[in-house]
């Protein structure tokens, strides 16, 4: 594989409104990003990736664009975008935008123009279908927020639309070569910008089924089923992308595309990052984790259950994908994003915050592949304590709560569920000091609730801490051996994740608890340098001693 800039980058994902308010109005915006680069800097971070910052009604905090050329004005202008750009480029740093292509905002002038007159050559930018026979919905396909993905035309006309996500985010029509022609215009405008690479939202949705198939039930009745063999991973995405990318590219050669390919196995991952074919570079895919639902409860809904990692499925996730990949593309490594709790609720260990923190970091971010670190994160941030279902501004939620509350849970029974496994409460505002906002605003932020004692300056002074700890972890990564070593695989039970790494040069062993108890390790050569350690962790020629939550990486004699 030939080498790029951003084959060898760490990653740190902004969640814009979240991440430090500069105006005090309490939604986080770019001028604050900006003050906040020498922190990323000093922090081991090479490339930002930024949330969606377009103009947007916020219906889904920005993935809902009603203008691609503008940016959002609770979030600033474009002089501020500009000034953001080049900080970052000062300090040797690269800035890539998240790019929604599958769907737009119901307020943006083509869907308006598209209602108000069905003869518009915008009408053709969506996607319109007939009734049914009986006059209902086209088909029976379920959207991911919930219901169908049909709604009626909003002008009062006998046709539905389609819409993927929310109501108010109808999708493209991406068989329209108009639609394709203004989507890489509106990427091209970016890219001259100054910006390095794009986060292709959603992409592999691009390509929909003849709207005529019905998903099989049951009954045969018409109830919305989710059914991603109608809009997901179908031939023509790879044409769509590869036109779009292409086109990038053929000016911009060193644009980074990152895809978010949400439900690709490892064989979907190579089809779509393979050399050559001006695809994505990397993608980033969901199916890497691994829940243990067999303590759930069947007496309710199961969608907000909490769950531990499952972590034997989790190793076979990691090595089925690094295997695929392997002569291919860099795996992303990540453990969290705006679309999940935080790992640090979800898998770390409350007995032990700062030392699981630390384990489960040095298990993922050292493996073959790209980081991609969640703001917060590199503090052991959990996810904040709401009080209201309303601040989930989730449609699925009501349904949870009403299951729970038949099955007998109480409300902070129910509400504590919630608070641990929902992504809104992943997305809770930075927390910088102990002031009373946390230094993020000296306003009420936008999302607030109960939240862990833990900030960014009394990490940075702290030499024991998560931040101080993800430092020297991300200065190993960047070492030969850990930026362009193989992943094998070492065997363990499911107390432990054991790996080695090895560029023929070199090897380490990376060695973690992932429990309580004190485990015992023996490694596969005689150890010799400790290359990073933590929690108390020994081990004497092969023998590793790991109490609970430590981790060892080590090297063997020469």
């Amino acid at each position: 594989m030939s080498t790029h800039w951003y084959d060898q980058q760490t990653i740190y994902q902004i969640y814009p409104k979240s991440f430090n308010d500069s105006n005090n109005d309490g939604v986080g915006d770019i001028a604050g990003i900006t003050a906040k680069v020498p922190y990323l800097k000093q922090l081991g971070i090479t490339t930002i990736w930024l949330n969606p910052i377009y103009q947007s009604p916020q219906v889904d905090n920005g993935y809902d664009v009603s203008d691609y050329y503008q940016v959002d004005p609770s979030l600033g202008t474009m002089a501020e975008v500009e000034t953001l750009i080049k900080t970052v480029h000062d300090n040797g740093m690269y800035i890539i935008f998240d790019f929604v292509l599958n769907h737009t905002s119901d307020q943006h002038p083509w869907f308006k123009q598209a209602v108000a007159d069905p003869h518009s050559k915008y009408r053709d930018y969506y996607l319109w279908q007939d009734p049914a026979a009986d006059g209902g919905r086209p088909n029976n396909w379920g959207s991911f927020f919930g219901g169908s993905v049909w709604d009626k035309d909003p002008a009062g006309g006998s046709q539905y639309y389609f819409h993927l996500f929310d109501k108010r985010m109808p999708d493209l029509n991406w068989t329209n070569p108009a639609v394709q022609q203004a989507m890489r215009d509106v990427a091209e405008f970016w890219v001259e910008k100054g910006i390095d690479g794009l986060r292709l939202d959603a992409f592999i949705h691009l390509a929909k089924a003849d709207f005529r198939q019905t998903y099989p039930s049951e009954t045969g009745d018409q109830t919305p089923i989710i059914s991603d063999m109608f809009y997901a991973h179908l031939p023509k995405v790879h044409q769509y992308l590869h036109d779009f990318v292409a086109a990038i590219k053929a000016k911009h050669p060193e644009t980074y595309v990152v895809g978010e390919a949400s439900s690709a196995d490892p064989h979907l991952m190579v089809d779509y990052t393979k050399p050559g074919t001006d695809e994505c570079n990397q993608v980033i895919t969901f199916k890497t984790f691994a829940d243990d639902n067999t303590h759930d409860d069947h007496s309710f809904s199961d969608m907000f259950q909490p769950r531990p990692m499952d972590v034997t499925t989790y190793k076979q996730h990691t090595v089925g994908i690094q295997a695929a990949l392997a002569d291919t593309s860099l795996p992303t490594l990540y453990w969290n994003n705006h679309d999940m709790a935080r790992v640090a609720t979800r898998y770390g260990d409350a007995a032990y915050p700062k030392e699981s923190a630390k384990s489960l970091a040095t298990l993922l971010y050292l493996q073959r592949g790209v980081p991609i670190i969640y703001y917060g994160e590199e503090l052991g941030l959990t996810n904040i304590r709401y009080h209201d279902v309303a601040d989930f501004e989730d449609q699925t939620v009501p349904e949870f709560v009403a299951s729970a509350e038949a099955a007998g849970k109480t409300e902070s029974e129910t509400m504590a569920m919630l608070n641990a496994t929902h992504k809104m409460a992943g997305r809770g505002p930075m927390q910088w000091d102990d002031t009373a906002y946390h230094g993020f605003s000296e306003h009420q932020p936008w999302k607030h609730g109960d939240t862990d004692a833990m900030n960014a300056q009394a990490e940075v002074a702290d030499p024991t801490s998560v931040y101080n700890y993800y430092r020297q972890l991300l200065t190993l990564k960047r070492q030969p051996l850990f930026a362009n070593g193989q992943f094998v695989m070492l065997g363990s039970d499911k107390a432990l994740f054991t790996y080695l790494i090895d560029d023929d040069c070199d090897q380490a062993a990376v060695v973690c608890n992932l429990t309580e108890q004190t485990q015992t390790y023996t490694l596969p050569f005689a150890g010799d340098d400790v290359l990073l350690v933590q929690g108390g962790a020994t081990f004497q020629e092969r023998q590793v001693t790991l109490p609970a939550w430590s981790n060892i990486v080590i090297s063997p004699a020469k």
